[in-house]
């Protein structure tokens, strides 16, 4: 095997996800800089000391419901055997597999889905496009996390192109709703967190145990079609202008690998009612970036932000939702929210870039952007630290097809 580069998939990283090739069935696989390492291959060294046949299966949820004992524990080994490059065994070969070679999969079989409002930033500068400068936050705001259910059908392995979708829009302009092709396509930069373990129903989740119940985390990418928002949300909030996509990394990110990469939260004035508090509220220092390229391969950055400007974090966004006794279950999806951050250029939306589509973004000369048009290319990455030891969690990329007319 020869010497692969540092790509942000180190063997302090080591992120799961779901692979095939055109000799090999979909199965559980581990980045490792530029390779995948096959867990069925290595399963089959003997260096696992638990029932292995969920590496055999075309989703991560049977792995991760054998409890973080077992998937600590694989990582755990993983790292050994990398360590030790003179116990591959002869056929170690087999074992890895060049990343640009394998087809990346959905990695979760996603029972439920749930999208946050979590960014204090984002909700003010949407309060301040929406509704009144002056009391941006409605009054809920800043006592509970708000969220929605979302479409788990539609979320969608990253490199899955989006189809702009059609629904009712009512402009300004026009007296009556019209049926026609969205022209506020939207990204929205997330980070979501993944379920591994069952709660039982009418239990609430408490808040000290929340972190037990995420196995990892992902980068998101919730599409938005501004127009048909702005029509449908009141009174029950969003349907139709976000259920059509959502583009999530192939690679999930086990919690352990972010320990060192935490940063307290943003102080929370008035103080959350006691099943929200926690003597230590860290969100992850994850940084966040979004580029754009046009049809024509004209590209530019439009944002970077950081994930630990979150005034929600991820341990109260699910002490929340099982409050009531929701019950959770693995490979359930619950994701930020739009992560935007203090300054203009760390806005994680087109809707705020834009400032809701009155001031257009300069792409290329003679190339400008309010929303997203036909054959552009979102491209979201994040990291957390820097050199040999940044863990790069997996892009979201998609491409938007025009509406089928």
């Amino acid at each position: 095997m020869s010497k692969p580069t540092i790509s942000g998939f180190s063997a302090a990283h080591l992120p799961f996800g779901i692979f095939s090739t055109s000799a090999r069935s979909p199965r559980v696989g581990v980045a490792y800089q530029d390779w995948i390492i096959d867990m069925t291959a290595l399963a089959e060294t003997g260096i696992f000391a638990f029932d292995t046949s969920v590496f055999y299966e075309s989703t991560l949820n049977a792995f991760i419901a054998l409890g973080k004992d077992v998937t600590i524990f694989a990582r755990t080994q993983v790292q050994g055997f990398l360590s030790k490059e003179q116990d591959i065994p002869p056929a170690g070969n087999e074992l890895f597999v060049d990343r640009k070679t394998a087809r990346l999969h959905l990695p979760l079989a996603i029972g439920d889905y749930t999208d946050f409002y979590s960014s204090r930033e984002h909700a003010e500068n949407v309060g301040k496009l929406f509704r009144d400068p002056e009391n941006a936050l409605l009054p809920n705001w800043r006592h509970l996390p708000v969220g929605y259910h979302g479409r788990a059908s539609s979320i969608v392995v990253s490199g899955t192109d989006i189809r702009r979708p059609k629904g009712q829009v009512k402009p300004n302009r026009y007296p009556t709703p019209r049926y026609e092709p969205t022209s506020r396509l939207d990204f929205e930069l997330e980070l979501a967190f993944v379920i591994g373990k069952d709660s039982q129903l009418g239990r609430p989740v408490p808040i000290v145990e929340a972190e037990d119940y995420i196995f990892g985390v992902a980068l998101f990418n919730d599409w938005s079609a501004r127009d048909i928002q702005k029509w449908e949300y009141v009174p029950l909030g969003p349907f139709l202008g976000k259920n059509f996509a959502s583009s999530i990394s192939p690679w999930i990110t086990p919690l352990e690998a972010l320990s060192e990469h935490r940063a307290p939260g943003p102080p929370q004035e008035p103080a959350p009612l006691e099943y929200l508090l926690t003597p230590n509220r860290y969100n992850l220092d994850i940084q966040l970036e979004v580029k754009l390229t046009t049809a024509n391969g004209h590209g530019k950055i439009l944002s970077r932000s950081n994930a630990k400007h979150l005034y929600w974090s991820m341990a109260q966004q699910l002490a929340h939702h099982t409050v009531n006794g929701c019950n959770m279950r693995v490979g359930d999806v619950l994701a930020s929210g739009t992560i935007s951050g203090p300054d203009e250029f760390s806005y994680g939306s087109l809707l705020e870039l834009s400032k809701g589509g009155r001031s257009p973004i300069n792409i290329a000369p003679g190339v400008d952007r309010t929303f997203l048009e036909d054959g552009d290319i979102l491209t979201l990455s994040a990291w957390a630290g820097e050199g040999g030891g940044r863990i790069q969690l997996g892009e979201v990329v998609g491409t938007v097809l025009p509406a089928i007319l």
